[in-house]
């Protein structure tokens, strides 16, 4: 029997990389089904608690339980606590009356996992990089659906379906990419807001909301070869890591170097990149790579090496360059990403980086998701 009133529970939590697919994936739903009721549930602490309200859903929180990696006091009280977030993820579920459970990964999603899976309700896990995580690989040992965003994810649901289906992006985003009209228009909106020249190529450097210091310094210490040789950067070096690059390229400012600390909307930037120069978290890589643009991923030299997972596809499609943090120095920059520009190399980049990540990710996952809940 259809049901066209379905409830469903989103989880995921604490970083952008889990709330921002939630979102996408949230919007999606509402957008083929306007009946659907969606509850979002994630953390006290995490981004969830501001991105999600706004958002204009309903959150509910559970208590934040890491695994215990080495005896001590939190290790003694892992089992009644983690047993208390079971039992608050069943009362939530009960309270939305939910048909299908979707998790993101992060802390929040294992008890919500284990506790729909106590309900009888069907599970789908969503895996946003290339080295799953605990709570994802957990999870896919009952998921009816395990939807991957890259096609060299370790990650299988032991008895339902997986799928490639990339990563739910916002929907400015992949209208972006879908409506070349709206492209060229904000293009030149954006070329005028900064006073670009639009027969110059431009490069995007960013290193996210909080920056990277490895990609700051070295792209501004090659300011002057960057700007002799044609190029014009759009640098955006993170909050509170401005005045550094500033002080280097202030000159360079009349020859097209603009520097700024943050940017509402990344689209704006998207739309003017022939290059993006960043970190390779699962969304950046996947919104670049979606939208065509040839980039160059330095990942984050800390964690468990998801970032260099994360840009492998697109690489060895021939859509980026990968370098790591240590490796990133000025000499690499000026022999390898230097010689990027002229001739047909970006347009080549360009081709072979679309061909790599789905853009309609949201859509797809969403429709999914109705199915299972119906």
């Amino acid at each position: 029997m259809l049901n066209n009133n379905p409830s469903v529970v989103l989880a995921g939590g604490g970083t952008a990389g889990h709330v921002n697919p939630l979102l996408a994936t949230a919007d999606a739903l509402r957008e083929l089904n306007p009946k659907v009721h969606i509850t979002a549930v994630g953390t006290s602490g995490g981004l969830e608690t501001q991105l999600v309200p706004a958002a204009g859903y309903p959150l509910k929180t559970i208590e934040k339980v890491p695994f215990p990696r080495k005896p001590n006091f939190d290790a003694f009280t892992f089992l009644p606590r983690f047993g208390h977030s079971i039992r608050a993820a069943k009362e939530i579920l009960r309270d939305a009356e939910a048909d299908v459970v979707v998790g993101f990964g992060g802390y929040v999603s294992t008890p919500i996992y284990l506790a729909a899976k106590s309900m009888d309700i069907p599970v789908v896990v969503h895996e946003g990089n290339a080295r799953p995580g605990m709570a994802n690989k957990l999870g896919a040992r009952f998921a009816r659906l395990v939807a991957l965003t890259f096609r060299s994810t370790n990650l299988k649901a032991r008895n339902g379906e997986t799928q490639v289906l990339g990563l739910p992006l916002a929907k400015n985003i992949s209208e972006l990419a879908n409506d070349s009209e709206q492209r060229e228009q904000l293009k030149q909106e954006v070329l005028d807001q900064f006073g670009f020249d639009s027969t110059r190529p431009i490069m995007v450097v960013t290193g996210g909301s909080l920056g990277a210091q490895r990609l700051n310094d070295v792209v501004s210490d090659c300011g002057h070869d960057i700007i002799d040789a044609g190029i014009q950067v759009l640098h955006i070096t993170g909050k509170g890591k401005l005045e550094g690059v500033r002080v280097k390229t202030e000159e360079l400012d009349e020859r097209g170097y603009r520097v700024i600390d943050y940017l509402l909307g990344m689209e704006k930037a998207y739309s003017i990149a022939d290059l993006v120069l960043t970190r390779s978290g699962a969304g950046m890589v996947a919104e670049v790579t979606g939208l065509g643009i040839p980039a160059v991923f330095v990942p984050l030299p800390i964690g468990n090496g998801e970032q260099a997972l994360n840009a492998q596809d697109v690489v060895e499609a021939g859509g980026a360059l990968l370098v790591s943090d240590r490796n990133f120095t000025t000499t690499w920059f000026k022999s390898k990403v230097l010689s990027l520009f002229g001739g047909e190399k970006l347009k080549e980049m360009s081709l072979k980086a679309r061909a790599v990540s789905p853009l309609d990710g949201a859509h797809t996952l969403a429709t999914k998701i109705l199915e299972i809940a119906s």
